[in-house]
């Protein structure tokens, strides 16, 4: 395999780009075609898969609430104090890159104030504005905030990434660009590069007033720190009680989901907003330039690079977010179909994952498969579960009139349901967690409306199809036909 590879790179990697999509669409058709022929056989496997879900809903929920406790815990600690007992503390740098394309001004006045506002010395915080060429605004808007929070952080630094062929538009490419200027940076100042830590910072991202202390800890302390990512929790909060209702519902599962991730280190991956070494960011050639889904992607650069030591470190402190948003209800469907779209896009990276793996016999291949693995689960029940899920008990016995009429057959949606009620009353404890991490609402919010939030969770199928699995599948549909998605940036108001 690893010479075929080599062989045909190009090849293999669209045979895997199509074969990808491909599985998640028999998974979802399965049901219907092979209950002709082997109802039973669908039967047991849905039963299987309900009870693959149960078990998920469980895990969830224990993971959930070991990083409630953690997470409480952690934001009480001196981080910074801890960070300062440390030796090479003096030595300790933070850049901060924020990639931006038309971000609305009061969003990244609002992100630079919470950065101004972090407990770590300021002085030894480099802010890099990254902008595109050819977003106009971008040189009025950039002097505008070096003028207004320039004096406030050690370096402010402002680059104008342009397009040039065989970059795609996005925040990966943008971010190599700046890391690339932040570097020349480094070395005329003379900054210890090992010592220098490096975030990838949306514009909309405002971490823990002690998140960078508590990564200069986590840093100083670590040895394998070269080896390492650093994720916080990643919560859609900022605009949680401004968003209509069924999009806070799925607001708080993602961010739920997030914070359940923090405990699972052998599943955890970098997202969003994160940080490594700038040393290990510059050894790999920094961001790749023609990628989308650059968190992931950058991860699987470093791990190929440098092996099995990779993991992602959590940081149990919040990092919020704006949940996507815009003017009206409807218009704001559209917003987050476009950011689960272009996060399921994610799909389009496990062919150069799979092929990286078996050209790097070097790793161990328990570590590669357990990788691989993981990255399929998790992108191919993106859009395959709602269909199993919901509809899959339903298809046998209607399609198969036969099996319709056995003790499996008329029992089949009854045990089917029975297992996912249940799995549904485990997401209670998760809502319980949400409630009391969530800013409260704002003293203008209704009252009245509070007791709406318990009816969100009947809105679970309807808005899991339209915001999760039909996006998903959007995405594998157009890698499977070879239609590549362009990068949009998530509105902002």
């Amino acid at each position: 395999m690893r010479q075929i590879f080599l062989r045909y790179p190009n090849k293999t990697l669209r045979f895997f780009e199509i074969a990808i999509p491909l599985f998640s669409w028999f998974i979802i058709t399965l049901p219907l075609w092979l209950s002709f022929w082997h109802p039973a056989m669908v039967a047991y496997l849905i039963i299987t898969f309900d009870v693959y879900w149960f078990y998920k809903s469980v895990t969830l929920v224990i993971f959930a609430v070991r990083s409630f406790v953690t997470f409480t815990a952690h934001a009480a600690i001196n981080w910074l104090a801890l960070a300062k007992s440390l030796p090479n503390f003096e030595n300790i740098w933070h850049v901060i890159i924020i990639p931006e394309y038309q971000e609305p001004m009061h969003i990244l006045k609002r992100t630079l104030e919470n950065l101004a506002n972090q407990d770590f010395p300021r002085e030894r915080m480099i802010v890099v504005l990254a902008t595109e060429t050819k977003d106009t605004n971008s040189v009025a808007t950039a002097a505008h905030l070096k003028q207004e929070f320039g004096k406030r952080f050690g370096h402010f630094l402002v680059t104008q990434h342009t397009l040039v062929a065989g970059e795609i538009a996005g925040k990966s490419s943008n971010m190599a660009h700046a890391a690339k200027q932040a570097a020349l940076l480094i070395k005329s100042e003379k900054i210890p590069l090992p010592w220098v830590t490096v975030t990838s910072c949306d514009a909309d991202a405002l971490p823990h007033p002690k998140y960078f202390s508590a990564l200069a800890y986590q840093f100083l302390k670590d040895p394998d720190r070269h080896d390492h990512f650093y994720q916080g929790s990643i919560m859609f909060y900022n605009n949680i009680w401004r968003i209509p209702l069924p999009y806070r519902f799925l607001n708080t599962l993602n961010s739920m989901w997030n914070l359940a991730f923090l405990s699972q280190q052998s599943r955890l991956i970098n997202f969003s907003t994160y940080s490594l070494s700038f040393q290990t960011a510059a050894s790999v050639g920094y961001w790749a330039v023609d990628v989308i889904p650059e968190d992931y992607h950058m991860f699987f650069t470093v791990y190929f690079a440098r092996g099995e030591r990779v993991s992602v470190q959590p940081i149990f402190l919040p990092i919020l977010v704006d949940a996507a948003e815009s003017t009206g209800f409807f218009r704001t469907f559209i917003n987050q179909y476009e950011q689960s779209k272009r996060w399921a896009w994610g799909v389009s990276d496990i062919p150069y994952v799979i092929r990286e793996a078996f050209l790097h016999p070097e790793i161990k291949l328990s570590d590669r498969v357990r990788r691989v693995a993981s990255l399929l689960e998790h992108h191919i029940l993106w859009p395959t579960n709602w269909f199993i899920l919901t509809l899959g008990s339903t298809v046998p016995p209607l399609v198969n009139q036969d099996f319709a009429r056995t003790v499996l057959g008329h029992n089949l949606a009854r045990i089917s349901s029975g297992i996912l009620t249940l799995s549904t009353i485990f997401l209670i404890i998760v809502f319980i967690i949400d409630w009391r991490i969530k800013p409260p609402p704002p003293k203008a919010y209704p009252k009245w409306k509070l007791p709406l939030l318990y009816l969100q969770w009947l809105t679970l199928p309807i808005i899991s199809f339209f915001l999760s699995a039909l996006p998903g599948l959007d995405a594998h549909t157009r890698l499977l036909l070879g239609k590549r998605l362009e990068y949009r940036v998530t509105e902002k108001i």
